[in-house]
């Protein structure tokens, strides 16, 4: 039922050009604050400016974070932090498998909160850091990461949490320009401290809650899991948050992850200790070393490195036959590679006479993933007697 509104909902909202908007840009070169600051701050300007000449209404889509990060030449992470300071201001509200939303102020909101964001909890948490350490105004409180290796949480949602706490006038930002962060200073401490309940669920644990539910229900050891994208439209969540859950079940291991035809294998019952008996050629992992990664994620991986060390956000990339003849590999191999970073944000494409692939984030580097190797079964009853 829930999902038939949703999709009804969809349907009815009409989704606003992103040539409205970029008629005017934000002055990014050279500012003493964020860019995500900035882009919020200019976004905020373009919602008032185009309602009250009624070329937008309250109650339409914004244009895509991909469609912005790519005409102001940013990642789509810092899109995603100047959206977050626009809707912490009330302008906007954005729902999983609907999108971003303008709020009316004279009506009451579409969407209530699923539960307590993970952001908010850090709020919490970056508020009572700053007690317990006794900083008073005008103190240097560090920079993003360090508070992320403190409070031992991801640096993007710490510096989402710090810049909501810049728009309440709690921090400010110290510059030399856009690009050079020192740190952040507070400006006061006359605030209160909200305990963190145990009960106060984050968005993922809720998901994980909810798919090991799914799973005793409907399946045993040995199915298949439907898709991240089914995953997502049942349970009213973001992909990215999904990623996360099934993340979380696998280090669990209770689900197994393979490529192809295979997709997610359900390895045991939530809260049940014996494992499924797999095939011994299915069990043997091994870090993703060279050797053992299939073409297209070597591929992945090395166009990664290739664009974290020769490019910026809005360049753009040489074409495809290129990428090929210097990587040696087939034309269709590169495109399928292109194709899958363009899912996870990295990469745009577009057509016509000034058409191609262009970067609109860069990635921070390569992540440790597990694969299994392409071992004969006669083998690995061999290896495993051993």
């Amino acid at each position: 039922m829930e999902k038939e509104k949703n999709f009804t909902l969809k349907n009815n909202l009409t989704q606003i050009s992103i040539e409205k908007f970029v008629t005017e840009l934000p002055e990014l070169k050279n500012i003493t604050e964020s860019k995500a600051s900035a882009i919020g701050k200019w976004l905020i300007g373009r919602i008032d400016h185009l309602i009250a000449e009624k070329n937008i209404e309250p109650e339409q889509l914004l244009p895509s974070k991909a469609e912005f990060a790519y005409r102001l030449g940013v990642s789509i992470g810092t899109i995603q932090n100047a959206l977050k300071y626009v809707e912490d201001n009330g302008y906007i509200e954005a729902k999983p498998c609907i999108g971003t939303i303008i709020r009316d102020k004279n009506k009451p909101a579409l969407f209530s909160k699923k539960s307590t964001s993970k952001r908010d909890i850090i709020i919490s948490q970056i508020k009572n850091y700053i007690k317990e350490n006794d900083f008073h105004a005008g103190d240097n409180i560090s920079s993003s990461k360090h508070i992320a290796q403190v409070l031992n949480h991801p640096v993007n949602t710490v510096r989402l949490a710090l810049e909501n706490l810049s728009t309440q006038g709690i921090l400010k930002h110290n510059f030399k320009n856009s690009d050079e962060q020192t740190g952040w200073f507070l400006i006061h401490s006359n605030f209160e401290v909200e305990e963190h309940k145990p009960e106060r669920e984050t968005l993922v644990e809720k998901v994980i809650k909810e798919l090991k539910a799914y799973i005793r229900q409907n399946h045993r050891p040995g199915d298949r899991l439907i898709s991240h994208a089914e995953l997502s439209q049942m349970l009213k969540a973001s992909m990215s948050t999904i990623h996360t859950a099934l993340k979380a079940l696998t280090d669990e291991g209770i689900l197994m992850t393979r490529r192809g035809q295979y997709g997610t294998i359900i390895m045991k019952m939530p809260d049940e200790k014996t494992d499924l008996n797999m095939p011994r050629e299915t069990s043997i992992f091994a870090p993703a070393a060279e050797a053992a990664i299939y073409y297209y994620e070597k591929t992945q991986n090395h166009i990664k490195k290739i664009i974290a060390q020769n490019y910026s956000v809005g360049d753009k990339l040489p074409p495809i036959a290129e990428f090929a003849r210097e990587l040696n590999l087939s034309p269709n191999t590169i495109r399928k590679a292109f194709t899958n970073l363009a899912q996870e944000g990295y990469l745009t494409s577009s057509r016509g006479r000034y058409g191609g692939t262009y970067v609109i984030d860069i990635p921070e580097g390569e992540t440790p993933n597990f694969k299994w190797l392409a071992v004969n079964p006669k083998y690995a009853r061999t290896l495993s007697e051993k």
